[in-house]
């Protein structure tokens, strides 16, 4: 039985262990998703420009959307288990600088058949940073403070698409050194940036709590023995006995079901520019950005909210299924009233609230319901099964879009968010106990 005299002093390392991890790991990490998730969407806001130049229709745009995630799903697995074994620093600094240098590169493309095979690289060079992150994750923060702080990581979604839009409207409309086009400049300018990051990440970023230096030998004990108690343990050990763990029923069932998930999210994600154009023709491309970065304002805002709840009670699988079908009614929203735009951004940012505002407790979900040595491979094949979605889910879209209607192709991705809210329904998912408050990130 526990000394009850120990229990103030326990609390109170743990309070400060929490807010001293918080503090420092959630900056880095969500600045990688960031500038992540940014660099493979920004062809959503290039595309208004490279339209004419490389003759890209709606279908070939969303082939080029969609064609990045064959190659990362490819990858997706053996990234997971090298960063495993050579440590998070240096595989998700190797990451970062590689993908900021074929992002950049995509800026010099002169042909639908070049932007294919820079996409294609570029989805090699980011396989593994999101489930890698979440693997991070898992190293550092307990099951009742994790969906906040994978909400920390997953708030990184609509900053980058806020980010994105807004200085992807302003680039096209202003940016035009060198003879250069300005949709060049959109991958160029964006790019660099994740080439620093990985730099700093080499030399900032520690692996596991024991190498971690703003913790003390106390508290870095502390959290792993706490992180330790919520695991079972295998007994196998090595790569086959790793991937073994993709043949396990309820990994293949989450990750199915965030298959359907992800096919509403990345298609609404890629073809959002070309949804609020049709609002209005006038519009001009920094038009587009700012009125584009509404509903990921609003989504950000909602993504924070549903984390504090599925946090304080504990409940994941409630609140993504809720989600899912807000997200689904949005979609339908969207579809009646694209030709209205304050109706159509409303839509819209009932979309965004729903399909970022699920990644919190469905990760928080999916990494409770794994045993410890089960994470590495189990959230990296979840993920990649779902990296599927980012392919049919802009892929059926844009055969399905036409030049008068970019809508024309929701009614999939609405069918997918049906799908996942229904598989969810059958999946039995224990209550998390409430954890200690996390620090966001600049709070």
């Amino acid at each position: 039985m526990a000394n009850p005299t120990t229990a103030p002093r326990d609390a109170d390392i743990g309070a400060r262990t929490v807010r001293r991890v918080s503090t420092r790991i959630l900056p880095i990490v969500g600045l990688l998703y960031v500038f992540n998730y940014m660099d493979r969407s920004n062809i959503s806001y290039a595309q208004l420009g490279m339209e004419h130049e490389l003759a890209i229709t709606a279908a070939t745009f969303g082939t080029a959307s969609a064609i990045f995630f064959l190659a990362y799903v490819v990858f997706e697995i053996p990234s997971n288990m090298i960063m495993k074994r050579v440590g998070a620093r240096v595989w998700l600094a190797r990451i970062a600088i590689s993908w900021g240098i074929m992002t950049a590169i995509t800026g010099f493309v002169h042909s639908v058949t070049q932007l294919y095979i820079a996409r294609i690289l570029l989805g090699v060079a980011e396989a593994g940073l999101f489930p890698g992150l979440l693997l991070y994750m898992t190293l550092w923060f307990r099951a009742g403070e994790r969906g906040r702080a994978i909400a920390a990581l997953a708030l990184a979604q609509p900053i980058a698409m806020i980010l994105g839009s807004l200085t992807g409207g302003l680039i096209l409309d202003h940016v035009h050194w060198f003879d250069l086009s300005s949709w060049r400049w959109v991958f160029i300018l964006q790019g660099a940036p994740a080439v620093i990051l990985g730099v700093i990440v080499l030399f900032y970023l520690p692996d596991r709590p024991a190498k971690a230096r703003f913790l003390s030998e106390e508290e870095s004990t502390w959290l792993t023995t706490e992180i330790d108690k919520e695991y079972t343990r295998e007994k196998e050990h090595g790569p086959l006995a790793e991937l073994k763990v993709i043949r396990d029923p309820k990994i293949i069932y989450l990750a199915v079901a965030n298959f359907f998930a992800a096919c509403g999210l990345y298609g609404f994600t890629f073809f959002l520019p070309q949804i609020v154009k049709q609002m209005d023709p006038s519009y001009s491309a920094t038009n587009i950005g700012f009125l584009g970065a509404i509903p990921f304002l609003v989504g950000a805002v909602g993504m924070l909210v549903v984390a504090r709840t599925s946090d304080r009670t504990g409940e994941r699988r409630g609140h993504v299924i809720a989600l899912m079908l807000l997200a689904a009614l949005g979609l339908t929203g969207t579809v009646q009233f694209r030709h209205d735009p304050v109706p159509a951004l409303i839509c819209l940012s009932m979309v965004a609230v729903g399909v970022l505002g699920y990644l919190a407790p469905y990760w928080a979900m999916a990494s409770r319901l794994l045993s410890q040595e089960q994470t590495a491979v189990g959230l990296a094949a979840i993920n990649t099964i779902a990296a599927l979605g980012g392919f049919f889910g802009p892929y059926v879209i844009g055969k399905n879009a036409t030049v008068d209607d970019a809508t024309a192709g929701l009614f999939f991705p609405i069918g997918c968010l049906v799908v996942c809210a229904v598989m969810l329904l059958f999946l039995k998912v224990p209550r998390d106990r409430p954890g200690l408050a996390v620090t966001q990130p600049g709070k």
